[in-house]
């Protein structure tokens, strides 16, 4: 644990209340520099109780926005896990938490501006800040935020089939809703696509419109099919490359079809060390 990074992540704003808590986590699992976070998203779903497409969704943008880097793998039980560092550049490049101070003006009887710092019956100073102090306010979301929200919502509505578009607003309110509830902006966009290709010969009478589809939730099913597909996809390769492990391991004849990226992943998950590679008659 750091309290240098886990105390320059807590004056930083960070976009939501969910992006906050979850690199307040990973800040607690880091060294002093930011690296050495070892704990996978189901780790980080457990401890901070969010959802499984939300922590996702969130480390996918801070992967993105270079808050956190990814510098490796660690093998486990169900394959490996990937290692990340924080940015702490990017980082304290962040608005600060604090507001500056609002300054009054003069009234008739002037009002302090500063801290009281009066005693207290037992003679010890008061506290530096009431609690009604303006810096514990917290700020409503900005424009710019709601505005990627829209967009995302838009983006999401126009792959729906646009004859069977209805009620677009409603459905746009929906659609912000299901984002807002922790669900994938990309999952939701494929489950639509999904969806349009399904029903694509279908009449006007079997077809469901927007509004009504949005509403009763049937793109659920569809979220649900491609996690459950990705993570099938995740489980192969893991199992795939515990296989090339072992062909290494015991320098099998075929480790001569084993590519360089399939080298470079096997040590960055460390299923391998350097000297089993070269022992193989590979090279990395």
């Amino acid at each position: 644990m750091s309290w240098r990074v886990a105390n320059a992540c807590a004056e930083r704003k960070f976009g939501s209340a969910t992006r906050k808590q979850i690199i307040m986590f990973l800040a607690d699992k880091a060294s002093d520099d930011g690296s050495g976070i070892w704990c996978s998203k189901g780790t980080i779903q457990r401890h901070t109780e969010l959802g499984e497409t939300t922590v996702k969704r969130t480390i996918r943008e801070f992967l993105k926005e270079g808050i956190l880097v990814e510098t490796g793998a660690r093998g486990c039980k169900n394959g490996f896990t990937v290692v990340y560092r924080i940015d702490l550049a990017k980082v304290q490049a962040l608005e600060l938490t604090a507001e500056p101070d609002i300054e009054t003006g003069a009234t008739v009887d002037p009002v302090q501006t500063g801290p009281g710092t009066g005693a207290t019956g037992a003679g010890v100073p008061g506290p530096q800040r009431p609690p009604n102090h303006p810096k514990t306010i917290q700020k409503p979301p900005t424009r710019e935020r709601v505005a990627v929200a829209d967009e995302e919502a838009e983006k999401v509505l126009a792959a729906y089939p646009p004859d069977r578009v209805r009620g677009k607003a409603d459905c746009l309110r929906r659609i912000r809703e299901a984002l807002d509830d922790g669900t994938d902006v990309e999952d939701l966009l494929q489950a639509v696509k999904a969806y349009a290709t399904e029903s694509a010969g279908f009449t006007r009478s079997k077809v469901c419109f927007s509004d009504n589809w949005f509403k009763s939730g049937r793109w659920r099913a569809y979220v649900e099919d491609i996690a459950r597909s990705r993570e099938e996809t995740k489980a192969k390769q893991a199992e795939a490359l515990a296989g090339l492990a072992g062909w290494v391991t015991d320098r099998h004849p075929l480790c001569r079809h084993i590519t360089p990226g399939q080298i470079e992943a096997l040590l960055a998950a460390k299923l391998v060390t350097q000297a089993q590679i070269q022992a193989a008659g590979l090279r990395s």
